[in-house]
């Protein structure tokens, strides 16, 4: 067998959505990466071997609390690329966004399954590459463990919990007075179509055999024929081992899956004539396995307060969504949405390893109690941590520091950075830079005030600068090395980034109305205005404009939002040196 060996900065695994991030969010700011990822395909529970749509701290309630960062550019490049939401053309944008990347070398089927340790510090992990027959073996300063099941955590050492804590661990009302190693179950979702004709519908014949009453079960479920979603409530296994059980389940949740369709289409108790399955995967998509312990440890009541924190990194605001770990099985309500508020605050303490030196980790599989896991665990909320992750990684990089040292010494590196990539972290304004302070604005629209504040979404009642020209005036020449700016991409719309219903038909999906598709970047220098850029079809809410040189102003015109307006709302424009 072949075994080749590499060396790079840091070294992510797992490539659901929060590894993706992280390994982007380290490449961009210049750490050289290797993403390990087991699978084919890139996004984890997103993908198109699973099926789940991206969910977080919106809730679908127009709050205009989307994430933002690298996952609202991956949405709208899935808009502009998918706008028939396609799954194979969802896999090509994931797998673009990595591969665009000059800093990120990407490992596909690669299942990591080795590691190397000096003391608490973790040297090197090997994987096996089985479509390629190859062995590889990634040394690194840094690792994050994105895997979701935190695959490297029995390997190092590291300390980490599985099931739920006792009630008065730490006072939190929802779980159960006596700890004990149950967790939220598995499930192999379905998407169906409807037809105009009659589809007939015979199952295999080891498809699970309902022979008694189900109506009543799955009327809980929601379980109607013209308005249903993905049969998320088709779930196992919170009562086995969530992890080496994996395949049993699978089983299982298949044959359960062919069983409950073959009660759907011929008990005679729904109108399913011309309905017919589409698609059904067979990989279990996973809600809770391992967690990590970190120097913090999140909680119901951190979340149920809205705990402020400084080490601020990241927020959520998805409920609470505790599923009963019996699953199918059991005959009450599937899921308890305990309230969580909208926005609660994640510390960067919850990142990182309180016994590993080198191993952060993002995605379900954070420092957090399961009642807290809950709901931290939606893939919008995994995404924005693991960019936090990725930038901490490359700040690490850059001081030949721990992550806990990026703490100790970087916070507000960190944080800023993450502003600056337009995170948002619900209790910081990002600061405007020298050089934009330095000048004016001239506008010919209103709020110019606005560009200057540090908020970079639509919160209540929150002014933005709205028009379709502006001005960055100085009183000398002044030499700009890039502009960012800001456009607004409507994060409160309520459409998910690929369906989750079933029977729905395919459409065409439009890009924001307001985000600004046409513009140009003019300069001035000696007194007269040249025009630098012209940005034709832009898809982008964050964008920087490189100029390198030294004028006495720059301007923006917007051209034409998508939506055909020439106005448009702005968030920042802001030059940097």
């Amino acid at each position: 067998m072949r075994h080749i060996k590499h060396e790079t900065d840091f070294c992510v695994v797992g490539g659901g959505m929060a590894g993706m991030c992280a390994a982007i969010a380290a490449a961009r700011h210049g750490a050289k990466v290797i993403l390990m990822q087991d699978r084919p395909v890139l996004g984890g529970n997103a993908s198109s071997e699973i099926r789940m749509h991206i969910c977080g701290a919106d809730r679908s309630d127009g709050k205009g609390l989307r994430e933002s960062g690298i996952l609202e550019e991956i949405e709208l490049a899935n808009i502009y690329h998918n706008a028939m939401r396609n799954f194979s053309m969802w896999d090509m944008v994931l797998f673009s966004m990595v591969k665009r990347e000059k800093n990120i070398m990407l490992l596909l089927n690669c299942s990591c399954n080795e590691i190397e340790m000096s003391g608490n510090t973790i040297v090197s992990v090997k994987g096996w590459q089985g479509t390629s027959e190859i062995f590889h073996t990634v040394k690194a300063k840094l690792f994050a463990d994105c895997s979701g099941d935190s695959v490297l955590a029995p390997l190092s050492g590291a300390q980490f919990r599985i099931g739920r804590e006792a009630r008065d661990e730490f006072g939190e009302s929802i779980e159960p007075e006596q700890a004990d190693k149950k967790t939220m179950g598995m499930s192999c979702l379905i998407q169906a179509k409807k037809y105009d004709r009659k589809m007939e519908y015979r199952p295999p014949e080891w498809a699970t055999k309902l022979d008694y009453d189900y109506e009543k079960l799955l009327s809980t479920r929601g379980a109607n024929i013209e308005n249903c979603t993905n049969f998320w409530w088709l779930e196992l296994g919170g009562e086995n081992d969530s992890i080496h059980d994996t395949d049993k389940l699978r089983d299982e949740l298949v044959a359960l899956a062919f069983g409950v369709w073959d009660y759907i289409k011929n008990s005679g108790k729904y109108n399913a004539d011309d309905w017919a399955i589409e698609w059904v995967g067979f990989l279990p998509g996973k809600r809770e396995s391992r967690r990590y312990e970190g120097d913090y440890m999140l909680t119901q009541n951190d979340i149920r307060d809205v705990r402020a924190f400084d080490d601020i990194v990241g927020y959520g605001g998805w409920s609470m969504d505790d599923h009963n770990p019996g699953g199918f099985q059991f005959a009450g309500k599937p899921t308890i949405f305990h309230p969580a508020p909208q926005p609660y605050n994640i510390p960067y303490r919850c990142l990182y390893s309180k016994n590993i030196e080198n191993l952060f980790f993002a995605g379900r599989n954070i420092s957090a109690t399961h009642a807290a896991m809950s709901s931290t665990r939606v893939m919008g909320t995994c995404a924005i941590l693991g960019q936090a992750v990725g930038a901490a990684a490359a700040i690490a990089t850059k001081n030949g520091t721990t992550p806990r040292g990026v703490l100790q010494n970087h916070l507000a590196e960190l944080q800023n950075t993450l502003l600056e990539d337009n995170c948002y972290l619900p209790s910081k304004e990002k600061k405007i830079s020298p050089l934009t302070a330095k000048g004016r604005f001239v506008c010919d629209g209103t709020n110019s005030e606005a560009l200057t504040n540090g908020i970079e979404r639509n919160l209540g009642d929150v002014n933005h600068f709205h028009g379709s020209r502006i001005d960055l005036v100085w009183e000398k020449p002044e030499r700009v090395g890039q502009m960012r700016i800001v456009f607004d991409s409507e994060l409160e719309r309520l459409d998910k980034n690929m369906p989750f219903e079933w029977g729905m038909e395919p459409y065409h999906r439009r890009m924001p109305n307001r985000l600004v598709r046409d513009f140009d970047i003019s300069v001035k220098v000696n007194g007269f205005w040249v025009l630098k850029q012209q940005v034709r079809d832009n898809h982008e809410r964050l964008v920087r404009i490189t100029l390198d040189l030294v004028c006495e102003s720059v301007r923006l015109d917007i051209i034409k939002t998508w939506g055909g307006e020439n106005t448009a709302n702005i968030f920042a424009f802001e030059a940097q040196d």
